[in-house]
């Protein structure tokens, strides 16, 4: 009922109830939503301003740690210096060139033109330039990748000091956090001198006075015009784009540029605006080949080695480096090595190459070395990089010279030159064939027969253990009769040469070469000195004279006369022909030699020997190479013989000379810090024609040495002596008539002041690869068959040399077999000898089997079990001297 009191009270409660009940839904859910929304605010912002705190707490930690861990890089040190044994600058160890200079020497309108260039900003930020970062943030946006730098003055310091030049946000946030650790620890100016000392400008010019010097001529900042300044400050953004040498027209207009930013900045007028962009750019760099390049390069890599640190560091660490480099030999042989006289004519675009390596073997310092003709910095030295056949040159270190350690050999002992073969391997003979000769006569007409018969005799093993003994690197496939005429798997170098003959020449002592004597930091702090003591005796004294006198014959009366010097020479040659059938040239031409004072080896050849790129020349080449070297690099150095054991009997000249009426007294010194020089004088008895030897030791040395001569003066000055040290020093005469040196002065000692060097500044400085020789080894006369070996420690036992117990224990291989010997066929050049077909070799019926290119020495071949088998190079050839 409608009307119904009840209902309709019913119907109003209901109705008031369902619209209460709904409205308080609605406001509940709205003020729940609500603050729902203010509580994800808040934590939001929170969250933000803590990372924010955090990322900028991190940056702040970061850059403070960097700084530092690398307080060194703060610092700018000159490029690396390098001197000689005598302590003359001979140059610098990179051709980076580097010059720091202080804050008040560079004007005001130099700092305004890079301020107006490259940061307008930068009296104003922290390190930082928000607005720079970001412009740079939008183009990298719409970009999608780094492609704007945004960076300020001091954040492109950072990137030069610590950083990559990468452009990824994780380096970028790095450089940000250093730039700022940066603008809290110096000054505006500071920086700014910093950057300006560091900023590269191309042609390895880094520094705004190494670039003003090469790019005008100008060493003194305040005389730049303002032409110069801008130039120089439009280079930053492109070395290389806005060089004025390479790129004149992009520089004018880059500077053009950077004389407008200056001009709206109010660092100049209109006027001198105008008058400096018109100027154009007519300067010419002079030309500066530092000299010695050769030499300072193996000083660098040497440095490397002995201190442990990078190319970079060393170059750039203000280092001074006191190098063993003789300047008069040095010299010379950078002037032998431009004469294209003392090479074989080149074919087509490459020409005949070579190597020479000088040393003192009495205390193993490298004198002099070149690595090739038209030596380029950092370039391919094959001093070291390439490794060539020896030849006849390999006999005395693998052959001669352990036979006479052995105790049962000597310079008269005979020795077997029948035409003969040694298994399958039957080398030839240039001058023909006899029952036997002599071990002195086997070396001077470079013999082949007698060479590897002694070898055989011996052992592959000890000739092997000797040549390793003297720096000779050699792998197990070396280990046959094929070494005995030079025949290596990889070859050898000029470098490894020097040092095996300078045992020779020492006496039997043997020292590996090098080339610093000592270094020191920007601060004048010694970080490496040579250590003198590091020799070892592979050779008595007496077998190593008598080796030096056999080879003495060599030079005076056999292969190597082209090396005769006015001053007593022993050596070697060595030639390697081209193993080529039909061709009588040559593939590779050595002569290793000394003389009393030094030792020396040479190579040449081509880098990449093939059938038209041989040497029509043999040894003969090598050896009167060394011979014009040697004679300019010793010029004017005393004539002497060669040392003798004490104690050894040689015979007495025919009439003595009388001891000539010299003496030296009165010895004084003084050295003068100003000049870094020893000044010494004596009173003597001689006349004007007179010499004077002045010796010299450290204070720490056990010995003196001979270190100048004066002729005519009773007066000489040291320039090598280094500060902090003790020396001492005495003269004596020396009667060149006579050869007789008179007994020695009052012994006088000098302490030489150390120096107080103001500490210097670092910056940047690559590595050659190697050339693989391509050339097949090769050996000494090309010959019937392929080489014997002798490595394995054979079951033979103790087979005798007519090998009747050789029981055949070393064939494994089951079963008989027949092998051709490896041929070497053609003719040597007239005058050289004919080389003599190769025949076939015949299996050994032992059990072992032969295959054609491999060697096997039968087991009664055998001496003291030290004959087994191993395959010799198949493409071994041989060489011949002449």
């Amino acid at each position: 009922m409608p009307n119904d009191p009840l209902s309709r009270s019913n119907n109003r409660n209901s109705n008031n109830k369902s619209t209460k009940k709904a409205k308080p839904k609605t406001s509940k859910k709205k003020k729940i939503t609500g603050k729902r929304v203010g509580w994800t605010l808040f934590f939001t912002m929170a969250i933000a301003i803590f990372c924010a705190l955090g990322g900028y707490l991190f940056i702040m930690v970061s850059g403070e740690n960097l700084l530092k861990a690398n307080k060194d890089k703060t610092t700018i040190n000159e490029t690396s210096k390098v001197y000689d044994r005598n302590g003359q600058l001979m140059g610098e160890l990179s051709i980076q060139k580097l010059e720091p200079v202080n804050e008040e020497d560079i004007p005001d309108l130099v700092k305004k033109a890079f301020v107006a260039t490259e940061d307008k900003r930068f009296y104003e930020h922290q390190g930082v330039d928000i607005w720079s970062i970001g412009r740079a943030a939008v183009k990298d946006v719409m970009a999608r990748s780094m492609v704007e730098g945004g960076s300020t003055l001091t954040q492109q310091l950072a990137k030069n000091m610590f950083l990559s030049r990468d452009k990824t946000f994780f380096r970028k946030a790095t450089e940000v956090s250093i730039a700022m650790a940066l603008e809290r620890k110096y000054s505006k100016d500071e920086i700014l001198t910093m950057y300006l000392n560091r900023i590269f400008f191309g042609h390895q010019r880094y520094g705004i006075k190494a670039a003003s010097e090469f790019y005008f001529g100008v060493s003194d900042l305040n005389k730049l015009e303002i032409w110069q300044i801008a130039t120089l400050a439009a280079m930053p953004k492109g070395p290389s784009a806005y060089n004025p040498l390479s790129n004149p027209n992009d520089s004018k207009a880059r500077r053009a540029v950077v004389l407008q930013l200056m001009y709206e900045q109010g660092y100049i007028t209109k006027a001198e605006m105008d008058e400096a962009k018109e100027v154009d750019y007519d300067y010419t760099p002079p030309e500066k080949d530092q000299k010695y390049q050769a030499f300072i390069d193996y000083v660098l890599r040497e440095a490397e080695k002995v201190t442990g640190k990078t190319e970079d560091d060393l170059n750039i660490g203000g280092y001074k480096i006191y190098t063993t480099m003789d300047a008069q030999a040095q010299t010379a042989m950078e002037s032998a090595f431009s004469d294209d006289s003392l090479f074989e004519s080149s074919k087509d675009d490459q020409p005949v190459q070579g190597s020479m390596v000088i040393m003192n073997h009495e205390n193993g310092s490298l004198v002099a070395l070149m690595g090739g003709r038209d030596y380029q910095t950092k370039g391919y030295s094959r001093v070291t990089q390439s490794r060539r056949q020896p030849g006849s040159a390999f006999k005395p270190i693998v052959t001669y010279a352990p036979a006479l350690e052995s105790g049962n050999y000597n310079a008269n002992s005979a020795l077997s030159n029948e035409k003969q073969c040694f298994g399958n391997y039957c080398p030839g003979n240039l001058h023909g064939y006899s029952s036997t000769i002599s071990m002195t006569d086997a070396i001077t007409k470079s013999e082949n027969i007698p060479a590897v018969w002694l070898l055989n005799k011996i052992g592959v093993n000890t000739g092997v253990q000797f040549a390793k003994s003297v720096g000779i690197q050699l792998t197990d496939e070396d280990k046959n009769l094929a070494i005995a005429l030079g025949g290596l798997s990889k070859g050898t170098n000029t470098l490894e040469m020097a040092q095996a003959y300078s045992a020779f020449a020492n006496l039997g002592e043997y020292q590996q070469a090098y080339a610093i004597k000592e270094i020191k930091d920007s601060a004048g702090k010694t970080t490496y000195k040579h250590d003198k003591s590091d020799t070892t005796r592979v050779m008595s004294e007496q077998n190593a004279y008598s080796l030096t006198q056999m080879l003495q014959n060599v030079v005076n009366d056999g292969t190597g006369r082209s090396a005769r010097l006015d001053r007593p020479v022993a050596g070697k040659t060595g030639t390697v022909q081209s193993g080529i059938s039909g061709n009588s040239a040559n593939r590779d031409v050595w002569f290793v030699g000394y003389t009393p004072e030094w030792t020396a080896a040479v190579w040449m050849g081509y880098d990449n020997p093939d059938a038209t790129h041989m040497l029509k020349n043999s040894s003969k080449l090598s050896a009167a190479f060394f011979a014009k070297v040697m004679g300019d690099a010793l010029k004017g150095v005393p004539v002497k013989d060669f040392k003798a054991p004490a104690g050894s009997q040689t015979p007495p000249p025919e009439k003595e000379p009388e001891q000539p009426s010299l003496s030296v007294s009165g010895l004084n010194g003084s050295y003068d810090p100003s000049t870094q020089t020893v000044s010494l004088n004596w009173t003597a008895t001689g006349d004007s024609s007179t010499q004077y030897r002045i010796y010299r030791k450290e204070s720490s040395e056990g010995q003196f040495t001979h270190l100048i001569d004066a002729v005519g003066s009773t007066s000489a000055q040291d320039l090598s002596a280094l500060p902090g040290l003790t020396y001492e020093y005495y003269v004596t005469a020396y009667d060149l008539a006579s050869g007789l040196e008179t007994d020695p002065s009052n012994t006088i000692s000098l302490m030489i002041e150390a120096e107080e060097l103001e500490p210097e500044q670092p910056d940047t400085g690559t590595e050659p690869g190697t050339e693989p020789d391509t050339g097949q080894p090769g050996t000494e006369n090309p010959d019937n068959g392929s080489p014997g070996d002798g490595s394995s420690e054979g079951n033979n036992g103790n087979g005798n040399e007519n090998g009747n117990n050789g029981n055949g224990n070393n064939g494994n291989n089951g079963g008989t077999g027949q092998g051709n010997g490896q041929t070497g066929e053609g003719n040597t050049p007239p005058g050289q000898g004919t080389t003599e077909p190769g025949g076939t070799g015949e299996g050994s019926n032992d059990g072992s089997v032969t295959t054609p290119g491999e060697v096997v020495t039968p087991p009664d071949s055998g001496n003291n079990g030290n004959t087994g088998e191993t395959n010799a190079p198949p493409d071994s050839q041989a060489g011949t001297d002449g």
